[in-house]
C-alpha cells in the first residue's frame, strides 16, 4: 500500500475538494471555527499552510464527508463498503464452504489476507529528522484547541500504538492527548481498550509502558484503526483488508514499536504506571464538555518527521463533524456482519444526527409475530458497539430507513404505544450521555414499527395505497410526450416540505 497522507491530499485537491489557506491563522479556537463552518457546509477539506506558533502547515477537513470517507479507503461509493465488510464477516465468523463457489469465495478472502500483511521499510520517510533530549519541544506542533472551554490543545487523529508486554501483540488506538508541558502529554482512554489493558499489565510487572503518536498518517488507517470489529486481527491487518496492499511498517528508534513507515511525525516515549495527571475537560461528540479525569502521563524523549511534515488533526462535537462521516461509512462496514449475526435483518441506519450511534433504525423481513422485538434485542447484543444504542427502531423492509420521512410515517402510521414501545431499565450505558439519571446506568427503547400481524392486532391490517400497475407503466412509457423529461422527480429537496435542512 503506496499511498500516503500527501497522495491522499493531491487526489483531494485533483478533484477540487482541497483548499489551501495562506492566511495566518491562530491554532487556538480559529482553526476549528473555520473548519466547523466547513463541515456543516459540506464543503471541501482545508490546509492552513501558515499557522501561527508552528512551522508545520495544519490538514483538517479530510473526511469531512462520506464521498471522501470513500475515497480514502479506495472506494467511489458507499455501497462497496459492504463489500468489504462481507470479507470481513467472512473471517469474523468462517463457515464450513457447502459449494464450491462457497470455497472460492473464501479462498479469495483467505488471499486478501496474505496480501495484507505488513510489510517493513529500513530507510523510513518518517525518519528523515530525528529530534532527541532537551531539543524536544511539542509546543511547536501546531496543537488545536478547538472550544473556549476546553482544558488546552489536544491530538486528536495520532495513532497511539502500545504493545503487550507478554505477549508481544501491539494495539493501535485513536486516543485524545493533552498537552501537559514542553515534552508531555497525558492520554484519555477508557479502561477496557487496549493501550488501557497495556498499561495494566505492565505496571502488575513493574514495567514502564513503551507508547508511539503516529501523526498524519494515510486517512485508510485511521478507518482501521477506528473499526472495532471483534476479530482476531491486528489494525495493520485490517489496514492491509482496506487498502489491498500490506501497510509498510518501520522499526522506531527509540522504543520497540512499529509505526507506519510514511507517517508525518512520530512521537516515542513511556508511561509510568501510576503517574497521572488532570485531563479535560474538553469537548466531546456528546455536544457537551467533558469531564476532568487523571489519565496517564506520557513522557516523550524523541520525534522524528519526514521533511516538511504535514499536521494532520481534527475535532469532536455535535454532528456533522469527522468522526461522524467515518461512523456512517463504518455503518456501512457494520451490514454484512449484523445480517451474519441477526439473519432477519435486512438493512440497518445509524442517523449521524443521533450521534452516529444513540439510535439505530433496522429493516426486517417479517414472517411471524413478534419478531420486531426479537431483532431488537439481538441488535443490541450483537457487536459490542451497539452496547450503547439508546433507541432502536423496527420497520418493514419496504421502508427506506435512510429517509427520515419515511421512517417518521412508519413510527406514526404503525405504532400504538402501548403496544409497541418496550423499555428496558438500568442497563450499562455510556458514560458521557448526561440524559442518564445514573452515569453509567440507563434505559433502552425498542420501537416496533412493522405492519402488525395476529396476534399482533386482533383486526385486519388496512390495504396498503399503491398506483395501478398499468396506469405506471404507461405514464413512464409517455413521460417524455408529457413534456416533462427534463425534470429529475428523484432528486428531491426535503426544504419544499417544511424541513429546514442546510
Amino acid at each position: 500500500m503506496a499511498r500516503d497522507l500527501r497522495e491522499f491530499l493531491n487526489l483531494l485537491e485533483n478533484r477540487g475538494q482541497l483548499r489551501r489557506i495562506t492566511a495566518c491563522v491562530d491554532p487556538d479556537l480559529e482553526i476549528a471555527e473555520i473548519s466547523n463552518r466547513m463541515l456543516q457546509a459540506g464543503g471541501p477539506a482545508l490546509l492552513f499552510e501558515n499557522v501561527k506558533g508552528s512551522p508545520y502547515p495544519v490538514a483538517i477537513n479530510l473526511l469531512g464527508t462520506e464521498e471522501r470517507v470513500c475515497w480514502s479507503m479506495n472506494m467511489e461509493k458507499p455501497l462497496e463498503l459492504e463489500e468489504l465488510g462481507r470479507k470481513l464477516a467472512l473471517l469474523q465468523q468462517p463457515k464450513p464452504p457447502k459449494k464450491i463457489a462457497q470455497a472460492v469465495e473464501f479462498g479469495k478472502v483467505l488471499f486478501d489476507v496474505l496480501k495484507a500483511k505488513p510489510g517493513r521499510d529500513f530507510f523510513p520517510a518518517c525518519q528523515q529528522v530525528v529530534i532527541q533530549g532537551d531539543d524536544l519541544d511539542l509546543t511547536q506542533l501546531p496543537l488545536i484547541r478547538p472550544y473556549c472551554g476546553d482544558a488546552g490543545k489536544i491530538i486528536t487523529l495520532g495513532l497511539v500504538i502500545t504493545k503487550d508486554c507478554e505477549t508481544g501483540t501491539p494495539n493501535v488506538g485513536v486516543y485524545r492527548l493533552q498537552l501537559q508541558s514542553h515534552n508531555t502529554m497525558t492520554v484519555h482512554w477508557l479502561s477496557v481498550r487496549g493501550g488501557a489493558r497495556h498499561l495494566r499489565k505492565a505496571a502488575e510487572q513493574g514495567k514502564k509502558l513503551e507508547i508511539a503518536i503516529a501523526l498524519g498518517v494515510d486517512p485508510l488507517i485511521i478507518m482501521a484503526a477506528a473499526t472495532p470489529i471483534p476479530v482476531d486481527l491486528s489494525e495493520w491487518l485490517f489496514a492491509g483488508l482496506y487498502g489491498g496492499s500490506g501497510v509498510a511498517l518501520a522499526k522506531c528508534k527509540t522504543v520497540d514499536l512499529e509505526v507506519p513507515a510514511d507517517s508525518e511525525f512520530v512521537l516515542e516515549g513511556t508511561i509510568t504506571p501510576g503517574e497521572v495527571l488532570p485531563d479535560g475537560p474538553f469537548g466531546d461528540h456528546m455536544g457537551y464538555y467533558g469531564g476532568v479525569e487523571d489519565s496517564p502521563l506520557v513522557r516523550f524523549h524523541c520525534m522524528t518527521h519526514r521533511q516538511n511534515p504535514v499536521y494532520l488533526t481534527t475535532f469532536s462535537g455535535r454532528p456533522p463533524k469527522e468522526e461522524a462521516m467515518m461512523a456512517i461509512a463504518l455503518n456501512r462496514i457494520y451490514t454484512p456482519i449484523l445480517r451474519q449475526q441477526v439473519s432477519e435483518i435486512v438493512d440497518f441506519f445509524l442517523p449521524m444526527e443521533a450521534l452516529s450511534y444513540k439510535a439505530a433504525i433496522i429493516s426486517i423481513d417479517k414472517a411471524y409475530p413478534g419478531q420486531a422485538r426479537r431483532a431488537a434485542l439481538a441488535f443490541w447484543s450483537a457487536l459490542p458497539q451497539f452496547t450503547y444504542t439508546k433507541f432502536v427502531i423496527v420497520v418493514d423492509k419496504d421502508i427506506n430507513i435512510r429517509d427520515p420521512r419515511q421512517v417518521v410515517w412508519a413510527i406514526s402510521s404503525k405504532v400504538d404505544p402501548v403496544r409497541d414501545v418496550f423499555i428496558l431499565p438500568n442497563t450499562p450505558f455510556d458514560s458521557l450521555d448526561f440524559a442518564s439519571e445514573k452515569i453509567g446506568l440507563g434505559g433502552r427503547m425498542g420501537i416496533d414499527a412493522t405492519t402488525k400481524i395476529p396476534p399482533e392486532t386482533e383486526h385486519e391490517w388496512g390495504e396498503p395505497l399503491e398506483s395501478d400497475p398499468e396506469m405506471a407503466a404507461r405514464v413512464d412509457r409517455r413521460w417524455a410526450e408529457y413534456g416533462l423529461a427534463d425534470l429529475k422527480l428523484a432528486e428531491v429537496n426535503p426544504n419544499l416540505f417544511g424541513y429546514e435542512i442546510n
